[in-house]
């Protein structure tokens, strides 16, 4: 009945083990994800920073002084949202792993209690002369060979209870090494989220006083808003007619009315442009190192409330002379220049087209096969903002879509 028992209890720490050991992992990957998220915001931060120091060197205008300095600020608060569930989690963890050392404690003890009660016990009956008597005593073979059993699963049994005396000794201290990593590394993030605070503090008083600054001439600087929109959306419209005349050219090739809306494709072009699909949210980035500055989509602007924005792609500040590339391969369909936009190139993948517009030095022409990250030009200044930035579009056939949607953590 007692070996009985202690099967039972053995079966239930057991089960106690896998739930833990799929905590664990629940808790783990959380923690790989955090911190994932918290070195891709650190590393957006110091791109960030680099392109600032740079256009310190530059003329830039206060109203981009405030948008860069809300990006700042988002970034910066979104890290210590971040950091801070981080620090939570260890919090957890420490607390289980202190419920875990103490719970191991009081096994190991009942463990080396129970040995030591098996060891008295087989010192009283240690001598061969009693085992043999034991087994002589028998009253049938049968009966001698079921002791000859019991004998061994004793032995078995003791041997087993000394190995779970080591093992749970030796976990013992891997749980505490565990914590005393997991307590540095908590004490790290709280130093560091103390910094980021105080850094985000001082970010939100200069903010303060450029918005104040901004607001004193608030009309002019909505007036330089709404005409740079207008400019927007004047390449937009010239934008739109390029792909709609390529969507017409590639119907009449194939016989159908250029009426139609999308693409007429061929076998490679449809495999091209499923292959294109499949790729959605892992396509690379086109340029090696940027940030978004401003996103897909409208937005209101973040000092002047009243004043509502829209791009139909992307703008990423870049390295001044930045290259830009192939996101995916296909064909040069169009190199337009563009008023205001520099130069602008096309690549088609089948029924989807990238847009790379604000260029210079352009590194193909029309009609050539790209492939993926073959360098297509250099990204121009902004005539606005003074700052290199490359606004990237995604179309299919001639439907506006998200690039974040299709970029690799964009």
């Amino acid at each position: 009945m007692k070996f009985v028992k202690k099967t039972h209890i053995l079966l239930v720490i057991m089960l106690l083990f896998v739930g833990s050991i799929q905590e664990v992992c629940g808790q783990t990957s959380t923690r790989k994800q955090l911190e994932k998220r918290r070195a891709a915001l650190k590393a957006e931060m110091q791109q960030l920073n680099r392109l600032r120091e740079s256009n310190k060197k530059k003329e830039i205008s206060l109203l981009t002084q405030v948008e860069d300095l809300d990006q700042q600020i988002q970034i910066r608060s979104d890290l210590i949202k971040v950091t801070n569930r981080q620090a939570n989690l260890l919090t957890r963890e420490i607390d289980e792993n202190l419920n875990k050392v103490e719970n191991l404690r009081e096994e190991l003890q009942d463990l080396k209690a129970d040995y030591a009660t098996m060891i008295q016990k087989s010192y009283k009956s240690k001598s061969g002369q009693s085992k043999v008597m034991f087994l002589l005593s028998s009253e049938s073979f049968k009966q001698a060979y079921k002791r000859i059993q019991y004998m061994k699963q004793y032995a078995n049994y003791r041997k087993k209870q000394g190995e779970q005396i080591q093992e749970r000794t030796a976990l013992i201290q891997q749980v505490n090494t565990d914590l005393i990593k997991q307590k540095a590394d908590k004490e790290n993030l709280i130093a560091e989220n103390r910094i980021a605070k105080e850094q985000l503090d001082n970010e939100k008083l200069a903010q303060d006083e450029l918005i104040k600054q901004v607001r004193k001439k608030s009309s002019t600087y909505a007036s330089q808003i709404k005409k740079k929109q207008k400019e927007t959306d004047r390449i937009d419209r010239q934008i739109d007619k390029i792909i709609a005349d390529a969507i017409a050219a590639s119907n009449a090739k194939a016989g159908k009315a250029k009426t139609n809306k999308e693409f007429a494709l061929t076998p490679e072009e449809v495999a091209l442009a499923s292959n294109f699909a499949s790729n959605k949210g892992r396509l690379i980035w086109p340029v090696e190192r940027g940030r978004v500055s401003r996103r897909y989509g409208r937005s209101k602007h973040p000092t002047l409330p009243n004043i509502t924005t829209y791009s139909s792609g992307v703008e990423i500040e870049t390295s001044p002379n930045a290259i830009a590339r192939a996101v995916f391969k296909g064909e040069v369909i169009a190199i337009q220049d563009v008023q205001g936009g520099n130069l602008v190139v096309y690549i088609r993948h089948g029924n989807y087209i990238t847009v790379y517009y604000n260029l210079k030095n352009i590194k193909v022409k029309k009609g050539d096969q790209v492939a993926l990250k073959q360098p297509i030009a250099e990204v121009a200044q902004n005539a606005f903002s003074g700052k290199t930035i490359l606004k990237f579009l995604v179309r299919k056939d001639n439907t506006k879509l998200n690039p974040a949607d299709w970029v690799l953590n964009m």
